[in-house]
């Protein structure tokens, strides 16, 4: 039986439980597509300390995990206004990442966090939800999918000295 889950703010304090969650699900999904030269440089300059004590500070971005019994299982950032990373949309909302542990994987957590990011966006009034994917991840288009997110645009996603295309998948919230 599943254990009952929470979704909980992180804070400044988590810092180094998200770091270190951030570094395990990216390498988890994207490690056999990119090289170890390539991941210890996006790890060394996108999940830094000092990067996501930037992140932190910013009052539109905000970050959440997932927890069963206080274990950070998965996490999720959300940006608004000028915190997102790009601004095609009026008035959006930008789900930046979600990422669950991938022995966590299949019990429903990614929906649950997805969920909660999609009724942030709806009770606090934006028009536009909207995120970026791989253009390789099949399987999170597929969720995506599910959900109504369909293209919109494209953008370059550097993971190292290699240059990946992120999808821009938007949905329409009014």
């Amino acid at each position: 039986m599943l254990r009952e889950t929470t979704i909980v703010e992180a804070t400044i304090k988590d810092l180094s439980v998200l770091r270190r969650l951030a570094i395990e699900t990216f390498v988890e999904t994207f490690g056999q597509d990119n090289t170890e030269e390539d991941l210890q440089e996006y790890v060394r300059e996108a999940l830094s300390l000092q990067r996501l004590a930037k992140e932190f500070a910013n009052p539109a971005s905000t970050y959440y995990f997932i927890k069963m019994a206080e274990e950070p299982l998965g996490f999720l950032k959300v940006n608004q206004g000028q915190a997102q990373t790009e601004h095609h949309l009026p008035n959006a909302f930008e789900i930046q990442r979600l990422y669950i542990l991938k022995k966590c994987q299949g019990l429903g957590l990614g929906k649950q966090l997805f969920e909660f990011a999609l009724d942030i966006a709806e009770q606090s009034g934006y028009d536009w939800a909207w995120l970026g994917v791989w253009e390789h991840n099949d399987k999170a288009q597929a969720f995506y999918k599910k959900y109504g997110f369909e293209k919109f645009s494209e953008h370059l996603f550097p993971v190292g000295k290699k240059i990946d295309t992120d999808w821009l998948l938007r949905k329409h919230l009014k």
